[in-house]
């Protein structure tokens, strides 16, 4: 939540978002190659920091946890990185030890590629669970990856590392940030994956940030953990959170700008959680089979803990993403949604706005032009404002509407 001090001028003067993907930030590069995973697709990517960079990441908390995760846990604990090594198609989760030793071949395959130690390599994959990693494929696109690192006359290509790492998701998810301090100016830039199994703590998404400043690694952790919270725990597309999330940021510092103040901190960790609530929205907006993005904010909450419940509940119930699908301005799947968890509060007291139209109102129902409200949800993006009245917390969380091809794509996903 912003301060009385942070105001929206300030903000929007100070942080600008722009079109840009990882390798926007000085001192990084990025490629993506084909290696025969996804049928002549882009199917690998790297991630490469000129220098050591400072590394923070969240991670799913499924007890299921894929081999990558693991292995780029342990990174992230130590807390320097250089290179990030991505494949799609293959998961690599419930492989075993097996899957494991894989996972750790690519960390050290990339390491001697790149003449790094293994413990700078971080590891992501994404795709079916269960099947072991194709290892001839993986090595050759491994190798395909270093020639393009190595080869002046290849320039690094951010977009074709973000169209590497897609599953089933439409578009590539890239966006930037630029962040002036009073320190001076900072770039921070990103990439992500995600379309079907989202849900929070985490979901099936895979998110890489560089940014080029100097952070140190307990303040980095601290801001990327409040701007997940704030950002991807606030998504669901169906409930089901995955094996293989992870959120990771690499601070390399080539700007030459480091944050050595409050106001440094503060600014800079604005603009990192509006970059990730650009791709939280991004990855809702891209959910599998999805028409509408799906917002619910919810206004005059006890506490932002219980408004963001509250939210989340909203945006992933079946029957509001169900009735958004149709166009139907059933308030009332809403409001039960909203009311089923977290503190209790007076339904006589609650408002709710659709795109602008009022359809309850203390608690009672307003008249409304049924036609009109279908226009209205009918377009990109619906979204419910929900106040409770009780207090001054709010909250906003993403999903998506729930149509016939999400179970298509789901039924012949590995097929």
């Amino acid at each position: 939540m912003e301060s009385a001090a942070n105001t929206p001028s300030e903000k929007s003067n100070r942080i600008a978002l722009v079109d840009g993907n990882v390798a926007f930030p000085k001192g990084f590069q990025a490629y993506g190659v084909t290696a025969g995973l996804r049928k002549g697709l882009l199917d690998m990517a790297l991630i490469w920091s000129e220098q050591p960079a400072t590394f923070s990441g969240t991670f799913t908390t499924n007890s299921a946890k894929a081999a990558p995760v693991v292995v780029t846990k342990s990174v992230a604990d130590r807390g320097v990185c250089q290179a990030i090594v991505i494949n799609s198609t293959n998961a690599n989760a419930m492989t075993g030890n097996p899957g494991y030793q894989d996972a750790i071949a690519m960390q050290s395959r990339v390491a001697q590629g790149l003449e790094l130690s293994p413990e700078l390599v971080a590891v992501a994959s994404t795709g079916v669970i269960g099947v072991p990693l194709p290892m001839d494929l993986i090595q050759g696109g491994i190798a395909s990856l270093m020639d393009a690192c190595h080869s002046p006359e290849i320039p690094g290509d951010g977009v074709a590392a973000s169209q590497a790492i897609l599953t089933t998701d439409t578009v590539a998810k890239t966006h930037a940030a630029i962040a002036t301090l009073p320190s001076g100016t900072v770039r921070i830039g990103m990439m992500a994956k995600g379309s079907g199994m989202i849900h929070p703590q985490m979901a099936t998404m895979l998110v890489f940030i560089t940014t080029d400043a100097k952070v140190s690694k307990s303040v980095l952790d601290k801001l990327v953990r409040r701007g997940v919270e704030q950002s991807f725990h606030r998504i669901s597309v169906d409930g089901d959170p995955s094996t293989n999330d992870m959120v990771l940021c690499l601070a390399n510092g080539s700007s030459g700008v480091e944050l050595r103040s409050a106001d440094d901190e503060r600014i800079f960790g604005q603009a990192l959680l509006a970059l990730m609530q650009h791709g939280a929205r991004q990855i809702a907006k891209d959910g599998e089979g999805a028409t509408h993005l799906l917002t619910v904010k919810v206004h005059g909450g006890v506490n932002e803990m219980d408004a963001a419940l509250k939210a989340r509940t909203a945006v992933r119930s079946s029957l509001v993403k169900s009735a958004v699908y149709g166009a139907d301005p059933n308030w009332g799947r809403v409001i039960a949604s909203v009311g089923s968890v977290g503190l209790e509060f007076d339904p006589g007291m609650v408002d709710l706005i659709m795109n602008g139209m009022p359809l309850l109102q203390s608690g009672q129902p307003v008249a409304f032009d049924e036609e009109r409200a279908k226009e209205l949800m009918g377009q990109e993006e619906v979204v419910f404002d929900v106040d409770l009245h009780a207090g001054d917390a709010e909250a906003e969380a993403w999903g998506c509407d729930l149509t016939e091809r999400y179970v298509e794509i789901n039924a012949r996903y590995r097929t």
